[in-house]
C-alpha cells in the first residue's frame, strides 16, 4: 500500500470518474486504474463500484476512504510542520466561499495575500454552504469563508468579524421615509429574499421570526443579492443586505439603504475547517490578511 494509491483512490471517490481523477492527478487513466486495482488485490476487497455512473465506493471502500482521508492529512502535515519550523508559509490552499461573501470580499484581500505569501497557491471556488460542508468532509477543499453558525457538527468555525444587516427599501415603500427600521416594522408580504440553499436566507427568516414559506405579493427566488436589489428598485418591496455589499450600491441609490434597529442584526464572517485539519499556517495567514484588509473599522 502506498500514498500514491491512496491519493488515486480518494481522487476517484471525489470525482466519481476514473478519467477525471486521472486528469486531476496528472497521470494516464490506465496507470491510475492499475494502482487502484493493485490496492484492492492487496486488501482483498473491491473498493469502487465501477458499474455505477458516477463511480461510487463500496461498503468496504467507504471504510478504507475514511482512514485514507485521515492518513493523507497526517502525511501532508509532515511537510507543513517542517515548513513552519523553517518559517515558511507555502503550499496549495483550496478555499470555498459562499455567494453572499465572494463578490464583496475577494478583491479586498486577495492582492495583499498573493503579495505577502507568494509561495501559496490559492484555489478559490464559490459554493453554497451545504456544498462547502460536503467538500470539507470529503477533503475537496481545505477551508471556507462562511457565515458563522451554519456549518454544523464536525466543522470548526473561527470567527473573524461581524457583518451588520441593513434594509434596502423601495422609494415606493412607506418604510423609505424612515432612517432607522425595526424588524417588526417590515411587512413580510413585501420582503424578497434569497432562494433556498443560501444561508443568508435562513438567517433572515430567523431574524424576522417568519415561517419558512414567507407570504408575499409575488413569488421570486434568486441566488443574487444584486438581483434582489434590482427587484426592490422596480417594485414596492424591501430586502435585507449585509454591510459588505453597501459599498457596491451606486451613490444615487444609497438613500434606499436604512439601518436596522439595535438587536441581533448581524452575521459573523468565519473561516470554517474540519476538526482535524492541516495547512494551519496557511489558514492562519489567510485569516490575519482578511482581518487586516476587510474587518470593519
Amino acid at each position: 500500500m502506498t500514498i500514491i494509491q491512496l491519493e488515486y483512490l480518494l481522487a476517484v471517490a471525489n470525482c466519481g470518474s476514473f478519467s477525471q481523477a486521472a486528469e486531476l492527478c496528472f497521470v494516464t487513466q490506465p496507470s491510475l486504474s492499475m494502482q487502484i486495482k493493485s490496492l484492492e488485490e492487496e486488501l482483498g476487497v473491491v473498493l469502487l463500484d465501477r458499474s455505477k455512473k458516477p463511480v461510487v465506493p463500496t461498503e468496504a471502500g467507504e471504510v478504507v476512504l475514511e482512514q485514507t482521508r485521515e492518513t493523507l492529512r497526517a502525511f501532508h502535515s509532515i511537510r507543513e510542520a517542517v515548513q513552519e519550523l523553517k518559517g515558511e508559509t507555502s503550499g496549495k490552499l483550496r478555499l470555498g466561499v459562499i455567494p453572499t461573501i465572494a463578490p464583496y470580499l475577494m478583491h479586498r484581500f486577495i492582492p495583499t495575500f498573493v503579495r505577502d505569501y507568494p509561495k501559496v497557491e490559492l484555489e478559490i471556488s464559490e459554493m453554497k454552504t451545504a456544498d462547502i460542508v460536503e467538500a470539507l468532509k470529503h477533503d475537496r477543499i481545505d477551508a471556507a469563508l462562511v457565515a458563522g453558525g451554519t456549518c454544523g457538527e464536525g466543522i470548526q468555525e473561527h470567527d473573524l468579524f461581524n457583518d451588520r444587516f441593513y434594509i434596502y427599501v423601495s422609494p415606493e415603500n412607506p418604510l423609505y421615509e424612515r432612517s432607522n427600521i425595526r424588524i417588526e416594522d417590515i411587512d413580510l408580504r413585501e420582503l424578497v429574499i434569497l432562494s433556498p440553499g443560501n444561508c443568508l436566507r435562513d438567517q433572515i427568516i430567523e431574524l424576522c421570526q417568519a415561517k419558512r414559506a414567507l407570504p408575499s405579493h409575488f413569488s421570486f427566488e434568486s441566488g443574487s443579492l444584486e438581483t434582489l436589489m434590482r427587484i426592490v428598485d422596480c417594485t414596492q418591496s424591501v430586502t435585507i443586505i449585509p454591510e459588505m455589499s453597501v459599498d457596491f450600491i451606486p451613490h444615487d441609490r444609497r438613500d434606499r439603504v436604512k439601518q436596522l434597529a439595535k438587536g441581533n442584526t448581524s452575521r459573523k464572517i468565519s473561516v470554517a475547517v474540519r476538526r482535524t485539519y492541516v495547512k494551519s499556517s496557511i489558514i492562519k495567514a489567510l485569516s490575519e490578511t482578511i482581518l487586516r484588509c476587510c474587518a470593519p473599522r
